[in-house]
């Protein structure tokens, strides 16, 4: 090789480096400036519905777009995936009442035991195919679910953490009150949706796709399949866990529906709302949830058929998820106008 053939090629190597950076850092910027603004919210509407509707979303926003980490771009669809979020709930509030430590403490020790729990039933699921993966996910959230319900001396059975979560102040942070339990959770909520976008963008995260779209032909090019399928259970776990300490936070306990296999069904119901195609797509899908849950139940008692009827809507009519149609309806329109053009 010439050494003007060595500088071209160190340049081509420079092009896609410099692109990730400028991206990496457009990215920062947008999630400061949502950050921001979700931060002012609450000095232009004063509504506490509000603020508790935004602190809903960071918790089912977190869990359902954690889901789609493995249901989107890694082609694994769990049916279990809600024992993450109510072992984040459980875990943190357990630490809180039991031992008393700050809440960064209890926050931090409760992702170590998640990022336990999940490589053991991970280094077991990720092995299987399809619907065996799915249906084993589901057969550990029963397994703990089971267990919160059994152990009642730890975690009250089916009547949940009684007595509230204790949450001592912290660096002039205060839980207990709903403005800064509103900041904190935007705050989770932005810098989670900025890693799992810095994972689905990195070269992990089209490593994924290319085991999503076909797992045997990635495996042939040398890639560790199990390996990295192991690595985004136990990341997905790790947010899923976050959105349950938020939601621990804000009813002030943990309850044995968190860690129910409902919980997983209304994250794979997010997706099908919002789409998995879109990254955006499952925070679109829990917005419509959480709106259609709150106007429903208002409404009428029949709750569960409205929501089915929505299912069948997404389902049959339109196919895909809200944020999938959208981006594809805008696809074809640019493309209908430079035909034009």
């Amino acid at each position: 090789m010439t050494e003007l053939q060595a500088d071209q090629g160190a340049q081509a190597l420079e092009i896609p480096h410099a692109q990730a950076k400028t991206q990496r850092n457009r990215d920062a910027l947008i999630a400061l400036a949502v950050f921001v603004v979700l931060a002012l919210l609450p000095t232009v509407f004063s509504s506490k519905l509000l603020l508790d509707f935004v602190i809903r979303c960071a918790a089912y926003g977190l869990f359902a777009t954690s889901l789609n980490l493995l249901v989107g771009y890694t082609g694994l669809i769990s049916f279990g995936h809600g024992m993450f979020f109510g072992l984040g709930a459980y875990g943190f509030g357990l630490m809180m009442q039991k031992t008393g430590v700050p809440v960064p403490v209890a926050f931090i020790a409760t992702l170590v035991i998640t990022f336990v729990v999940a490589l053991v039933i991970g280094a077991i699921c990720v092995r299987l195919k399809e619907i065996y993966f799915a249906f084993v996910t589901l057969a550990f959230q029963m397994l703990i679910h089971s267990t919160i319900l059994s152990w009642v001396s730890l975690t009250g059975g089916d009547q949940g953490l009684r007595g509230g979560i204790p949450r001592p102040p912290f660096l002039g942070i205060d839980l207990s009150n709903q403005l800064h339990l509103y900041v904190a959770s935007c705050a989770l909520l932005v810098i989670g949706l900025y890693l799992m976008h810095r994972i689905a963008q990195s070269p992990f995260g089209y490593t994924l796709r290319m085991i999503r779209d076909n797992a045997m032909r990635a495996s042939f090019i040398g890639i560790d399949v199990w390996r990295a399928k192991l690595t985004i259970f136990v990341l997905a776990a790790l947010f899923a866990s976050t959105g349950g300490i938020i939601m621990a936070l804000f009813v002030s306990g943990a309850y044995p529906e968190f860690a129910y296999w409902t919980i997983s069904g209304e994250g794979i119901f997010i997706n099908m709302l919002g789409g998995v195609t879109t990254f955006l797509g499952p925070m679109v899908g829990t917005v419509l949830l959480l709106i259609l849950n709150d106007t429903v139940t208002r409404l009428t008692e029949y709750h569960g058929l409205v929501l089915g009827i929505v299912i069948l809507f997404f389902a049959i009519g339109l196919r895909k998820g809200l944020m999938d149609f959208v981006v594809e309806w805008y696809a074809q329109r640019r493309n209908n106008a430079g035909e034009r053009g």
